[in-house]
C-alpha cells in the first residue's frame, strides 16, 4: 500500500514538473518565433501580416517569460527569452530614440498626410491643422468628389493654392495641395489594387524641385489581400539619392515591422517620426475601435533631407490620425 502511494506521488511530481516545463517554454516559443519572423521578415499570408504590426507590443510583453524563466531557474529558456527579447528591442526601439541625425543647411518644408476615410474627415479640422501648423504641401488618401469638395467648402485653397487631385469612389482616391509651384504632376494606378497615388514635382525656393507622392497602398484586410498589399508596396517609388530629392508620405497600411517595408527604406528613405524619436506614435485606428494603437501613416523623405520635427494629431471623423513633419531639404548649390 505503501509502494502504490510512493509511486502516485512520483507519477504526479512528474506530471507537475512536465507542466512546469511547458508553461515555462510555450510563451518563451512563442516570442523566440515572433522575434524570428519580424528579424527574417517572414511574415506571410493575411493574418500574419496583420498580428506583426502589433510587434512593439510583443517587444514590451517579451520581457515577462523571461522573468518567469529566470524565476524558476530554467536556464535555457531564459536564454532563449533573453535572445528573442533582444532581438526585439533591437527592432523597435530605434523608432523611440532620437539619434541627433545632422540638419542640411537649407530651406524648411512642412508636410502633411491625412487619410480622410473614404472622403468623411472633419474637413474643417484637416484645414485649421494646415492653417496653424502653415503646411507647404498636404496629401491626402481616400479621397472622393465628396471629401474633395468638403476641403475646398472649408477654405484649403486660400491656404494652399495649387490643387492636384484624383477622386476615386471608396478608398482609391488620393491627392495634393500646396502654395508651392508646381513643375508638373501626373496619377497612376497600382497596378495591383486599382488605387490611385498622386505625384508633383514641386519648387522649394533656395532648394529648387523636390518630388512629392502621396502613397496609399491596400491594405491586407481580407484573405488572399495581402498578395495585392505587398505588390502595391513593392511599385512605390524607390528613394533618388542621385536625382530629385523625394518625399513618399501617405497611409502606407504597413508598419516599420513589415518586411516590404523596410525594403522602401533600404533604398533611400527615412522614415521622419523614428528619426526624431516619435515613430512608436500610433496612427491607426483613432475611432474608439478597441484595437492596439499601430504606426501606418509614415513621412517617407531621402536621406538628403533632414527632419526637425514629426507629430501626429487627431482628425474627427477619420480613423487614422494625420503626420505632420517639418523638413529641411539641401539648400541649391
Amino acid at each position: 500500500m505503501e509502494q502504490v502511494s510512493i509511486e502516485t506521488q512520483h507519477h504526479t511530481t512528474t506530471r507537475s514538473g512536465r507542466l512546469a516545463t511547458a508553461a515555462t517554454w510555450l510563451p518563451v516559443l512563442g516570442t523566440a518565433a515572433w522575434a524570428g519572423a519580424r528579424a527574417f521578415g517572414a511574415e506571410r499570408g493575411m493574418r500574419p501580416v496583420q498580428l506583426m504590426s502589433f510587434t512593439p507590443y510583443v517587444a514590451a510583453g517579451s520581457l515577462v517569460p523571461l522573468a518567469f524563466a529566470l524565476g524558476r531557474r530554467r536556464w535555457a529558456a531564459a536564454g532563449t527569452a533573453a535572445l528573442a527579447a533582444a532581438t526585439l528591442a533591437g527592432c523597435v526601439l530605434p523608432r523611440a530614440v532620437a539619434w541627433g541625425a545632422q540638419v542640411p543647411d537649407g530651406p524648411d518644408l512642412r508636410v502633411m498626410t491625412s487619410n480622410l476615410l473614404v472622403g468623411g474627415a472633419d474637413a474643417a479640422a484637416v484645414v485649421d491643422l494646415v492653417t496653424r501648423y502653415r503646411i507647404d504641401v498636404l496629401a491626402v488618401q481616400e479621397l472622393t468628389a465628396d471629401g474633395a469638395q468638403a476641403l475646398e467648402a472649408a477654405g484649403i485653397g486660400s491656404v494652399l493654392t495649387h490643387r492636384l487631385t484624383n477622386p476615386e469612389p471608396g478608398a482609391a482616391g488620393t491627392g495634393l495641395y500646396t502654395s508651392l509651384a508646381v513643375l508638373d504632376w501626373s496619377a497612376h494606378k497600382l497596378a495591383a489594387s486599382g488605387f490611385v497615388q498622386t505625384t508633383a514635382t514641386v519648387v522649394v525656393p533656395g532648394a529648387g524641385p523636390v518630388t512629392i507622392e502621396s502613397a496609399h497602398p491596400c491594405a491586407p484586410v481580407d484573405p488572399g489581400r495581402d498578395t495585392v498589399w505587398r505588390a502595391d508596396l513593392a511599385e512605390q517609388p524607390a528613394a533618388t539619392p542621385d536625382g530629385t530629392p523625394s518625399i513618399l508620405l501617405g497611409d502606407f497600411n504597413a508598419t516599420l515591422d513589415h518586411a516590404p517595408l523596410r525594403r522602401l527604406l533600404a533604398t533611400g528613405y527615412r522614415d521622419a517620426a523614428a528619426v526624431v524619436g516619435v515613430g512608436l506614435a500610433p496612427t491607426w485606428p483613432n475611432d474608439g475601435q478597441p484595437i492596439p494603437g499601430v504606426t501606418l501613416d509614415h513621412v517617407l523623405a531621402d536621406r538628403r533631407i533632414g527632419v526637425r520635427s514629426a507629430s501626429v494629431h487627431d482628425v474627427p471623423r477619420s480613423d487614422h490620425r494625420a503626420v505632420l513633419a517639418e523638413l529641411v531639404l539641401p539648400a541649391a548649390g
